[in-house]
């Protein structure tokens, strides 16, 4: 009976389904990261909130994967103030990369208790349904292969139209650093994120990575600055003072390094296109440990702690300081 709902709800049209009994569907397996949860288990948390709070947390289909997977959103606000701006947040565009999904589940779980007035929030725990599912199904094998990209192995993170092309001299020296995907908005993810960035408008937006411990804002693929670079800061700046002790550094993602560039790359896109100052954090500074030197050669720890908690909450203090920041009630 399990088989044949799970066929059943595959062969559906993801708009119409029920989260509720899709996240019920979805199977929960024991892993070998304890400390981080499986898809599966990240909906299995999420569903309870969706059925206690009716009204406040609004699911919904963003899209489908390549495999026909659907990526579902999360809408939080306020019933009793109607939203006057708009955050949003997405996570786990890159395969590998899972205390960004950590993160953005924490920060649900969190703002729908108590939802900043006036603020509309759109919380994606995995824009990379179909490349975590292969992260996955390599833990449980016991296989250590290096995934950034979806089914198609496209990078999600250089598919977006916006300052795809390389200036820079430093593209014939490192060129690997200054690919792009085959086309623009190849992917059906990345054209999913474009079609609900072009029917919100959101005012900011987060995309959540690791690793780096940086709050980084556009440009991604040009030196000059952006028009709105020194309120993109001065947002990163909220962030960075409500991190604390450990906290990450604001800075345009070109200036990171003199050589570095990242073309095509969802900031520059979101910000050029639909006027949403944007932002890429990079949660951690990585799970690589000198003490631990079992650990250096194992990709799935490249990226993730082998403890996330520390690292979840330095990020949930910064969406909680950034929602309340844009929502007026700080400062």
């Amino acid at each position: 009976m399990g088989l044949l709902l799970a066929f059943l709800l595959l062969a559906a049209p993801a708009r119409a389904l029920d989260y509720a009994t899709w996240a019920a569907a979805q199977p929960v397996v024991a892993h070998p990261e304890p400390a981080y949860h499986f898809a599966a288990e990240l909906h299995a948390g999420i569903a309870p909130l969706v059925a206690s709070h009716p009204g406040v947390l609004r699911p919904f289909v963003v899209g489908t994967t390549v495999r026909g997977q659907p990526i579902w959103g999360f809408r939080v606000s306020d019933p009793a103030h109607a939203p006057t701006k708009k955050l949003l947040v997405f996570a786990n565009i890159h395969a590998l990369e899972w205390v960004p999904s950590e993160v953005a589940v924490a920060f649900l779980a969190e703002i729908v208790r108590d939802p900043p007035k006036g603020v509309e929030i759109t919380v994606i725990p995995s824009l990379n349904p179909d490349g975590r599912a292969r992260v996955e199904a390599d833990l449980l094998a016991g296989e250590n292969t290096y995934r950034r990209g979806n089914a198609e192995n496209v990078d999600l993170n250089r598919d977006f139209p916006v300052n795809r092309e390389a200036t820079a001299i430093w593209k014939y020296v490192i060129p690997g650093r200054y690919a792009t995907s085959p086309a623009p908005l190849s992917q059906p993810e990345s054209r999913a994120l474009d079609a609900l960035a072009a029917k919100e408008r959101f005012d900011v937006a987060v995309s959540l990575h690791a690793f780096g411990g940086f709050f980084y804002y556009p440009w991604a693929g040009r030196w000059e600055r952006a028009p709105d670079w020194r309120e993109m800061h001065r947002l990163g700046q909220v962030m960075q003072a409500a991190q604390g002790a450990h906290a990450y550094k604001p800075r345009q993602l070109s200036r990171w390094g003199f050589f570095f560039r990242g073309h095509g790359m969802e900031i520059d896109h979101l910000y050029a296109t639909y006027g949403t100052k944007s932002f890429l954090i990079e949660t951690t500074r990585s799970g690589l440990s000198p003490l631990r030197p079992q650990d250096w050669n194992t990709h799935f720890r490249w990226y993730n702690p082998k403890e996330p908690e520390r690292h979840v909450r330095e990020g949930l203090r910064a969406l909680r300081a950034l929602a309340h920041e844009i929502g007026g009630e700080l400062g």
